[in-house]
């Protein structure tokens, strides 16, 4: 079960995509689900980290970045092109309302 869980999170693949020898997809994420939920996912975490503090092996000059939560410039997608002609104009325009607002 647990390797399971792990696998979904250190590959980012759907949950149907759990390979048939770590049991039943929907069995393995149900149970992600109700752990997560328990708080057992933050419990093992203060554990590791109060274990890893109490050896000295905590570096706290380390810090990991999600890439979900970086975003991109507005001006990076969606610039015009040289040359491109605004939509609303043309027959779309004479024919009432436009297919998109800009």
């Amino acid at each position: 079960m647990l390797n399971g869980i792990l696998w979904i999170l250190r590959t980012g693949a759907p949950w149907r995509d759990l390979p048939d020898r770590y049991g039943n997809w929907q069995t393995v994420y149900s149970r992600f689900r109700r752990w997560h939920q328990a708080g057992v996912w933050e419990r093992i975490l203060t554990e590791l980290q109060a274990d890893a503090a109490f050896d000295g092996t905590l570096d706290g000059s380390l810090a990991l970045i999600d890439g979900t939560n970086i975003r991109a410039h507005q001006q990076a997608a969606g610039a015009r092109k040289k040359g491109a002609q605004n939509r609303s104009s043309g027959a779309a325009g004479a024919a009432g309302a436009a297919n998109s607002t800009w």
